[in-house]
Order: structure tokens, then C-alpha cells, then sequence
């Protein structure tokens, strides 16, 4: 935890910028679902090429607002959390992402996996979700957007690889901290401990997580 708290005050004043993505290159693969328009949310960007656009996790917490139980609905935010999450530098961003939409289970996992996540049971979520083309580096990043539960609860959190990479930088391992290899204990347990550690030093679990994300396993504070 020493070793936590040392790297969180060496960048106390850092924050997650908006990712910047390519609307043309996402069209020719969201058109086909009808989430087209999901490419005119966000900014306009400042920099990159002309016609890109940027995109935060506000934003993507915005459009969740808007989102009832309708399966179009769910559609589009599902759309931009792939979006979010692929930015440019993910080349097979969109096409896992046309691959997703296209699968037959799609607006059951969204409709049941956004349930089980809003009800607090994060490990029913991760054995729920399975489309193709689609990770659990991105499907956590789907469970951290539909959580709209309040600041007292446990929210979901996004577990990919450069989260892992800190936190096993870190010594803390969710095999030994769960004490199963289950993935979906797994997962709801990395959530608890990182809520637990966040409330300790003061500052939100989302951005915790952002943190780790973005130091990816280069957690000493010389690092920083």
C-alpha cells in the first residue's frame, strides 16, 4: 500500500483525457447496424487529422443518461465504449466491434449483463457476457459505463492489461486476493480491493484505475 500511496501523491494532478478517433474509419462498420450517428458524440478534436473527433469518459457517462432498456439504445452505448475504448490506436476496434453487433446474443448480454451490474453482481455480469470480437478488456470498460449505481456502492471498474501489468507490478495478484482462479470472483474482488484502496488514500476508484492504466506496470514513483 506504501508503494500505492507514494505513486498516487507523485500524480495527484493528472487526469484521463478524451481518446481521439476516426469517424470515417468507425462508419462503413456501424452503418450496417443503424449506430452511424453514434459517431457525432463528443468534440471535434484540436489536433490529430481533420475529422477527428474526441471522446471522454464523460461523454460516454452523457450518453448513458439517455439510455433506457431499449435495445437501440443499448446499442449505441455499447457502440461508443468501443469507440471510447479503441480510439486510433486500436486498428481492430471497429471490426471487432461490427463483429459484436452482429452476433445473434447481442441485445440479451446488453439487456442482462447492464441488469446484473446495476443490481451489484459484478461476477453474474462477467459469466454473462460473451459476444464475439469482445474481450474483458472492453467488456469491463461496458460495465464501468452502464454502472449508474452511487458514489456509496462498489461501482464496476475497468480491468484490462495495462491495469493488470501495474497491479501485478504492484505484488498484488486477484488469484491470491480471491483465492479461486474464477475469473468472474476474480473480477468483482480486483473492484472491492480497489474501492477499499481508493476510500483509504482519498481519491475515487475510477480514477485509481485510470491511474494504473496509465502508468501500465511502471508504478515506481522515479517512474512517475
Amino acid at each position: 500500500m506504501e508503494q500505492l500511496r507514494r505513486l498516487v501523491g507523485a500524480n495527484a494532478w493528472h487526469s484521463q483525457a478524451a481518446v481521439r478517433f476516426r469517424p470515417n474509419t468507425w462508419r462503413p462498420w456501424l452503418e450496417p447496424f443503424g449506430a452511424g450517428h453514434v459517431l457525432d458524440i463528443g468534440r471535434e478534436s484540436t489536433s490529430g487529422r481533420r475529422g477527428d473527433r474526441e471522446l471522454g469518459r464523460d461523454d460516454v457517462t452523457a450518453l448513458r443518461s439517455h439510455v433506457g432498456d431499449d435495445p437501440t439504445g443499448l446499442r449505441d452505448l455499447f457502440a461508443a465504449v468501443m469507440i471510447w475504448g479503441s480510439g486510433t490506436t486500436n486498428g481492430r476496434g471497429p471490426r471487432y466491434t461490427s463483429a459484436a453487433l452482429a452476433d445473434a446474443r447481442r441485445a440479451d448480454v446488453l439487456r442482462d449483463t447492464r441488469a446484473s451490474v446495476r443490481s451489484g453482481n459484478l461476477e453474474a455480469a462477467y459469466a454473462r457476457f460473451a459476444l464475439n470480437g469482445v474481450g474483458r478488456s472492453f467488456f469491463t470498460k461496458w460495465f464501468a459505463a452502464v454502472d449508474d449505481r452511487g458514489r456509496d456502492a462498489d461501482r464496476a471498474l475497468i480491468l484490462d492489461v495495462r491495469v493488470f501489468r501495474s497491479l501485478n507490478a504492484l505484488g498484488w495478484s486477484s488469484r491470491e486476493a480471491a483465492g479461486v482462479s474464477h475469473w468472474p470472483t476474480r473480477y468483482a474482488v480486483y473492484v472491492s480491493t480497489m474501492h477499499a484502496w481508493a476510500r483509504e488514500l482519498g481519491v475515487t476508484a475510477e480514477w485509481l484505475e485510470w491511474l494504473l492504466f496509465d502508468r501500465n506496470g511502471r508504478v515506481s514513483v522515479e517512474a512517475a
